[in-house]
């Protein structure tokens, strides 16, 4: 019992540190909440800028879990489910790796459509693949029930399941881009922003990897 509260702790601690490793990472729209506030030479234009940047990732995250919502329900397959989501989030990764560049399409979506673009991007850079192995982790945690009903009570309480990682995940993201979003804007100025911009392309394409060996791994240790 106490190893299962221990396990349950780590996949949602996993969930939360996810979202604030994404809110830092400039690519995930925080810098297009500063540039909203210069713009309108208005703070609160900040907040509603990163309202629309947490609904577009939020739609992202959902997108991407619910799909394994339904797999998850197939119980007697749960192990190789879990592994096959692994090897996705790994060759999403090893994919960043090797083709650095950005997808064009998403200098193509004007900034006024932060969600539109929020949403494009979380999907581009492999962000909701990332939850997957923390999700089905979290949603095989005193999963022991077989048979048909078994199946469609487990997957009624992973959509439930699906939205509050979802939402924790896009709570933690918002808080940490707000945060530097409110530093840059306030007391640290564009200037500084042009001087030290960081390129996370790197440490995302490897955390992708990690993520999915550690899938793969748990898989494994549960079967």
């Amino acid at each position: 019992m106490i190893d299962g509260l221990t396990s349950v702790t780590a996949l949602w601690g996993a969930v939360i540190f996810s979202g604030l490793y994404h809110g830092i990472n400039p690519g995930m729209g925080w810098p297009l909440a500063v540039s909203a506030a210069l713009m309108e030479q208005n703070h609160k234009a900040m907040p509603k800028a990163l309202a629309m940047l947490a609904l577009g990732h939020f739609l992202a995250m959902i997108g991407i879990l619910l799909p394994f919502t339904v797999m998850i329900a197939l119980v007697q397959w749960e192990s190789e489910i879990r592994i096959a989501a692994g090897l996705l989030v790994i060759a999403m990764g090893v994919y960043l790796l090797i083709n650095r560049r950005h997808p064009k399409f998403l200098a193509r979506v004007h900034p006024a459509r932060l969600a539109l673009w929020s949403f494009l991007a979380a999907m581009a850079h492999g962000a909701g693949l990332m939850l997957v192995p923390i999700y089905l982790g979290i949603c095989a945690i005193g999963a022991n029930e077989t048979g048909h009903l078994a199946a469609q009570n487990l997957m009624g309480d992973n959509i439930i399941t699906a939205f509050a990682v979802a939402a924790v995940h896009t709570f933690s993201m918002t808080l940490a881009g707000g945060l530097i979003a409110v530093v840059i804007y306030f007391w640290l100025g564009l200037k500084f922003l042009s001087r030290t911009w960081f390129n996370l392309d790197i440490v995302w394409a490897l955390s992708l990897v990690l993520v999915g060996a550690f899938g793969i791994y748990s898989a494994f240790m549960a079967h």
